[in-house]
């Protein structure tokens, strides 16, 4: 697996995106609307910011992580060739997944959650392009 993203959980991803193309060099790479969010990729050399902004009146992960934590990183993505087999690699070790099999992603991958429960506290996503 190679790192993919970094979401952050954002209520101005324009803003964001502005500040981040301008402090990293991340340009804009992707944008689209997708499950109640404004979804903007910015490129890195090797992965992306994910951005992270709820649409108005929207419900959801990302709304509900804003109210109780405020503006900030919300996950960390690993790509994979194999999500199926990353699944059962992590099911094997103990991990408790959100996801016990891949849905549909922003950007048209498929992705899957671990539990920040059993991962130190950190919400992993597995991503397949």
């Amino acid at each position: 697996m190679r790192f993919d993203h970094a979401g952050v959980a954002t209520d101005d991803a324009d803003s964001l995106a502005g500040l981040y193309a301008a402090a990293f060099d991340a340009p804009v790479a992707h944008e689209e609307e997708f499950d109640g969010l404004r979804v903007v990729f910015l490129a890195l050399d090797d992965g992306y910011f994910e951005l992270l902004e709820p649409l108005p009146d929207a419900d959801g992960a990302i709304p509900r992580y804003l109210d109780r934590h405020g503006p900030g990183l919300h996950h960390v993505a690993l790509a994979t060739d194999d999500i199926e087999a990353a699944l059962a690699g992590a099911r094997e070790a103990g991990v408790d997944l959100i996801d016990e099999s891949p849905r549909p992603g922003a950007w048209g991958h498929d992705v899957a959650f671990c539990h920040p429960k059993s991962t130190g506290g950190v919400l992993v996503e597995f991503v397949e392009h």
